[in-house]
Protein backbone atom coordinates (compact mmCIF):
# COMPACT_ATOMS: atom_id res chain seq x y z
CA UNK A 1 0.00 0.00 0.00
CA UNK A 2 1.07 3.31 -0.83
CA UNK A 3 1.77 6.55 1.85
CA UNK A 4 1.53 9.13 0.48
CA UNK A 5 3.14 11.95 1.57
CA UNK A 6 3.32 16.12 1.61
CA UNK A 7 6.32 18.07 2.60
CA UNK A 8 5.95 21.48 3.87
CA UNK A 9 9.31 23.85 3.98
CA UNK A 10 9.78 27.10 2.74
CA UNK A 11 13.73 25.59 2.10
CA UNK A 12 13.50 24.53 -1.78
CA UNK A 13 16.92 22.79 -1.97
CA UNK A 14 15.87 20.69 1.78
CA UNK A 15 12.25 19.55 0.20
CA UNK A 16 13.56 18.61 -3.06
CA UNK A 17 16.71 16.23 -0.89
CA UNK A 18 14.24 15.00 1.11
CA UNK A 19 11.60 14.23 -1.90
CA UNK A 20 14.65 12.80 -3.40
CA UNK A 21 15.52 10.53 -0.34
CA UNK A 22 11.82 9.16 0.62
CA UNK A 23 11.08 8.43 -3.23
CA UNK A 24 13.88 5.89 -3.12
CA UNK A 25 11.85 3.73 -0.39
CA UNK A 26 9.10 0.97 -1.14
CA UNK A 27 6.16 2.28 -1.01
CA UNK A 28 6.45 6.00 -0.63
CA UNK A 29 5.08 8.35 -3.24
CA UNK A 30 5.49 12.46 -2.35
CA UNK A 31 2.09 14.04 -3.69
CA UNK A 32 2.89 17.11 -3.14
CA UNK A 33 4.94 20.26 -1.95
CA UNK A 34 4.35 23.18 0.17
CA UNK A 35 6.57 26.31 1.30
CA UNK A 36 3.92 27.50 3.54
CA UNK A 37 1.06 27.02 6.07
CA UNK A 38 -1.75 28.23 3.36
CA UNK A 39 0.03 26.20 0.72
CA UNK A 40 0.05 23.19 3.04
CA UNK A 41 -3.54 23.23 3.86
CA UNK A 42 -4.91 23.91 0.07
CA UNK A 43 -2.79 20.52 -0.75
CA UNK A 44 -4.61 18.54 1.86
CA UNK A 45 -7.60 19.50 0.87
CA UNK A 46 -7.87 18.98 -2.24
CA UNK A 47 -6.24 15.07 -2.41
CA UNK A 48 -5.74 12.31 -0.13
CA UNK A 49 -2.41 12.30 1.84
CA UNK A 50 -1.75 10.21 4.61
CA UNK A 51 1.40 11.88 6.39
CA UNK A 52 2.78 15.68 6.13
CA UNK A 53 6.07 16.72 7.31
CA UNK A 54 6.09 20.07 8.18
CA UNK A 55 8.85 22.99 9.16
CA UNK A 56 7.91 24.71 12.15
CA UNK A 57 9.74 28.04 11.14
CA UNK A 58 7.79 28.70 7.60
CA UNK A 59 6.88 32.43 6.99
CA UNK A 60 3.62 33.04 7.65
CA UNK A 61 1.41 30.43 8.85
CA UNK A 62 3.84 28.90 10.64
CA UNK A 63 4.54 24.95 10.95
CA UNK A 64 2.57 24.56 14.46
CA UNK A 65 -0.30 26.55 13.51
CA UNK A 66 -0.51 25.46 10.11
CA UNK A 67 -0.56 21.56 12.14
CA UNK A 68 -3.55 22.88 14.24
CA UNK A 69 -6.06 23.98 11.35
CA UNK A 70 -4.78 20.54 9.79
CA UNK A 71 -6.01 18.63 12.19
CA UNK A 72 -9.41 20.46 12.05
CA UNK A 73 -9.81 19.33 8.56
CA UNK A 74 -8.27 16.03 8.63
CA UNK A 75 -7.72 14.63 11.50
CA UNK A 76 -6.78 11.18 10.24
CA UNK A 77 -3.53 12.78 9.18
CA UNK A 78 -0.33 11.76 10.59
CA UNK A 79 2.00 15.13 11.28
CA UNK A 80 5.99 15.17 11.38
CA UNK A 81 7.60 17.78 12.72
CA UNK A 82 11.06 19.17 11.09
CA UNK A 83 12.77 22.04 12.83
CA UNK A 84 16.31 23.02 13.00
CA UNK A 85 15.99 23.35 16.39
CA UNK A 86 15.23 20.80 19.28
CA UNK A 87 13.55 23.60 21.62
CA UNK A 88 11.38 22.17 23.90
CA UNK A 89 8.55 24.38 23.94
CA UNK A 90 8.54 23.79 19.81
CA UNK A 91 8.28 20.39 20.58
CA UNK A 92 5.84 20.46 22.94
CA UNK A 93 3.41 23.17 21.00
CA UNK A 94 3.65 20.81 17.90
CA UNK A 95 2.37 17.85 19.85
CA UNK A 96 -0.40 20.04 21.73
CA UNK A 97 -1.61 21.21 17.99
CA UNK A 98 -1.88 17.45 17.22
CA UNK A 99 1.76 16.13 15.81
CA UNK A 100 2.73 12.83 16.33
CA UNK A 101 6.42 13.24 15.49
CA UNK A 102 8.91 15.49 15.74
CA UNK A 103 12.55 15.14 13.61
CA UNK A 104 15.26 17.41 13.77
CA UNK A 105 16.62 18.52 10.56
CA UNK A 106 20.26 17.50 10.95
CA UNK A 107 18.88 14.15 11.46
CA UNK A 108 16.13 13.89 9.11
CA UNK A 109 17.55 10.97 7.01
CA UNK A 110 17.37 7.44 8.76
CA UNK A 111 15.29 8.95 11.78
CA UNK A 112 12.72 10.83 9.24
CA UNK A 113 12.34 7.03 8.04
CA UNK A 114 11.69 5.93 11.19
CA UNK A 115 9.58 8.40 12.24
CA UNK A 116 7.21 8.02 9.38
CA UNK A 117 7.26 3.93 9.96
CA UNK A 118 6.73 4.38 13.60
CA UNK A 119 3.48 7.42 12.87
CA UNK A 120 2.02 4.52 10.73
CA UNK A 121 1.16 2.35 12.96
CA UNK A 122 -0.20 4.95 15.75
CA UNK A 123 2.88 6.02 17.74
CA UNK A 124 4.54 9.07 18.42
CA UNK A 125 7.98 9.40 17.28
CA UNK A 126 10.91 11.93 19.02
CA UNK A 127 14.38 11.66 17.11
CA UNK A 128 17.11 11.21 20.12
CA UNK A 129 17.86 14.65 20.31
CA UNK A 130 14.61 16.09 20.76
CA UNK A 131 13.59 12.92 23.15
CA UNK A 132 16.47 13.65 25.22
CA UNK A 133 15.50 17.48 25.25
CA UNK A 134 11.87 16.83 26.67
CA UNK A 135 12.57 14.33 29.40
CA UNK A 136 15.58 16.91 30.43
CA UNK A 137 12.30 19.47 30.79
CA UNK A 138 10.46 16.83 32.70
CA UNK A 139 12.89 15.90 34.83
CA UNK A 140 14.60 19.47 35.59
CA UNK A 141 13.24 21.39 38.38
CA UNK A 142 16.07 23.63 38.42
CA UNK A 143 15.68 27.06 39.74
CA UNK A 144 16.77 28.55 36.68
CA UNK A 145 14.11 26.42 34.36
CA UNK A 146 11.03 27.58 36.25
CA UNK A 147 12.13 31.07 36.02
CA UNK A 148 12.88 31.22 31.96
CA UNK A 149 10.80 33.55 29.81
CA UNK A 150 7.74 31.50 28.20
CA UNK A 151 5.64 33.70 25.66
CA UNK A 152 2.64 31.93 24.57
CA UNK A 153 1.43 30.57 21.35
CA UNK A 154 -0.44 33.78 20.20
CA UNK A 155 2.87 35.83 21.38
CA UNK A 156 4.69 33.47 19.39
CA UNK A 157 2.65 34.42 16.30
CA UNK A 158 3.07 38.06 16.81
CA UNK A 159 6.55 37.67 17.26
CA UNK A 160 7.12 35.94 14.09
CA UNK A 161 4.92 38.24 11.87
CA UNK A 162 7.09 41.23 13.53
CA UNK A 163 10.10 39.59 12.29
CA UNK A 164 9.03 39.06 9.16
CA UNK A 165 8.43 42.85 8.39
CA UNK A 166 4.76 42.97 9.02
CA UNK A 167 2.82 46.34 10.61
CA UNK A 168 0.77 46.02 14.12
CA UNK A 169 -2.59 46.55 11.45
CA UNK A 170 -1.13 44.04 9.53
CA UNK A 171 -0.63 41.76 12.28
CA UNK A 172 -4.00 42.49 13.77
CA UNK A 173 -5.77 41.75 10.14
CA UNK A 174 -4.22 38.44 9.94
CA UNK A 175 -4.56 37.60 12.96
CA UNK A 176 -8.02 38.49 13.29
CA UNK A 177 -7.01 40.66 16.43
CA UNK A 178 -7.53 44.97 16.95
CA UNK A 179 -4.42 46.81 16.57
CA UNK A 180 -4.42 47.73 20.71
CA UNK A 181 -4.22 44.29 21.30
CA UNK A 182 -1.20 43.60 18.99
CA UNK A 183 0.36 46.24 20.94
CA UNK A 184 -0.27 44.99 24.02
CA UNK A 185 1.14 41.18 22.98
CA UNK A 186 4.26 43.25 21.02
CA UNK A 187 4.93 45.11 24.78
CA UNK A 188 4.73 41.71 26.57
CA UNK A 189 6.94 39.63 24.37
CA UNK A 190 9.19 42.52 24.62
CA UNK A 191 9.58 42.32 28.30
CA UNK A 192 9.16 38.72 28.57
CA UNK A 193 12.36 38.65 26.69
CA UNK A 194 14.11 41.84 28.14
CA UNK A 195 14.15 42.61 24.20
CA UNK A 196 14.14 46.63 23.03
CA UNK A 197 13.64 46.81 19.94
CA UNK A 198 12.19 45.14 16.55
CA UNK A 199 15.80 44.21 15.62
CA UNK A 200 16.42 42.46 18.85
CA UNK A 201 13.27 40.60 18.19
CA UNK A 202 13.65 39.99 15.01
CA UNK A 203 17.17 38.47 15.50
CA UNK A 204 16.05 36.45 18.84
CA UNK A 205 13.09 35.09 16.09
CA UNK A 206 15.30 33.99 13.57
CA UNK A 207 18.19 32.41 16.65
CA UNK A 208 15.23 30.11 18.11
CA UNK A 209 13.59 29.14 14.73
CA UNK A 210 10.35 30.60 15.25
CA UNK A 211 11.01 32.15 11.66
CA UNK A 212 13.54 30.89 8.87
CA UNK A 213 13.78 34.20 7.30
CA UNK A 214 17.48 35.20 6.69
CA UNK A 215 16.77 39.36 5.92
Amino acid sequence: MTTRLVLADDHQMFRHALRAMLEKQPGMKIVGEASNGDELIDIVTHQPVDIVCVDIGMPGMNGIEATRRLMALRPQIKVIGLSAFSDRQFVLDLLNAGATGYVTKAEAGEELLRAIQTVQLGKTYLCPDVAATVTSALLDNSPNDISAPRITARERQVLQLIAEGHTSARIADRLHLAPSTVEVHRRNIMRKLDLHSVAELTKYAIRSGITSITG
